[in-house]
């Protein structure tokens, strides 16, 4: 079952994208093309997208406009891309993170 939103009461429905595939911490996944990265996570299950640096706490979508970060993950290699404002496209390599960089989301358990 899918956690995608299909109509919003205030955006209305959403013209989707072509469908792409993409990796979340080695799994294929799918989602639709320039939808942000997080929502194609969520429809997926995915709540969690990174874990603090001090207290390993998890963290997920909060604001979902770009202004916390919450949702930060590596993507591409890159660490802390907000996920809820980056437009998913085909190929993307999706990472959970742990801390700040990308070297500590090797090593999570």
């Amino acid at each position: 079952m899918s956690e995608r939103i299909a109509e919003h009461p205030i955006l209305g429905t959403q013209e989707k994208g072509k469908e792409v595939s993409f990796t979340y911490d080695g799994k294929q996944l799918k989602g639709y093309e320039g939808e942000p990265v997080a929502v194609a996570l969520k429809a997926a299950g995915v709540m969690v997208h990174r874990y603090t640096a001090k207290r390993h706490e998890p963290r997920g979508i909060f604001c979902a406009i770009g202004r916390c970060t919450d949702c930060v993950m590596v993507v591409d290699g890159v660490p802390n891309v907000r996920t809820c404002i980056t437009p998913l496209k085909e190929g993307m390599d999706v990472r959970t993170q742990a801390g700040c960089t990308a070297a500590e989301s090797e090593d999570r358990p």
